[in-house]
């Protein structure tokens, strides 16, 4: 059985997250390297009206990145083609307007037929297909547990908070 080290305790890499990808620097990422940890994967883009949500996504990621979680967006142009730019184009974008600092996957396609190996299997387990920017699934540590959220789902907002927080064995 193949199990990682991480955070202290051994963790046997999910499903959901053994792929690998590359990150907007062109970067291979081994997406194991979450095992053990809560994440909240969130197609994203640079030119909707759901963009800042990204200052919160920011903020969630800094609250909770010390109790095992983190966020890993994954730039789309699938809706109104509003994700335009280059993969640098949207690092500078993310860094300069938002002080974006957690994971950043390399732009790509969170649709049913056309989606990436993550948001395919994401797709998959919850049965939620993102139908706009800024789709959220909150995946539990052992990748057992996956809870979608829709865009108009603020990543402050009691329904994800309540959530994480009971995933990462927290008290409200």
């Amino acid at each position: 059985m193949l199990a990682l080290f991480v955070g202290g305790s051994m963790a046997a890499c999910p499903k959901i997250l053994d792929h690998k990808m590359k990150n907007l620097e062109g970067k291979t990422i081994d997406l194991c390297k979450y095992s053990g940890q809560v994440v909240l994967a969130v197609n994203t883009a640079s030119k909707c009206g759901f963009t800042p949500q990204f200052e919160e996504l920011e903020a969630l990621h800094q609250n909770y990145k010390d109790q095992g979680f983190t966020v890993i967006g994954f730039p789309a142009n699938d809706f109104g083609s509003q994700e335009p730019g280059s993969n640098q184009e949207i690092k500078e974008f993310c860094e300069l307007n938002y002080g974006v600092k957690f994971p950043m996957m390399e732009k790509s396609s969170v649709k049913k037929k056309t989606a990436n190996p993550i948001f395919a299997q994401l797709i998959d387990a919850t049965g939620v297909t993102p139908k706009w920017n800024f789709y959220k699934y909150l995946i539990s540590r052992d990748g057992e547990e996956v809870y979608s959220f829709s865009s108009v789902t603020s990543p402050n907002s009691k329904k994800l908070l309540n959530k994480l927080k009971a995933l990462l064995e927290i008290e409200s």
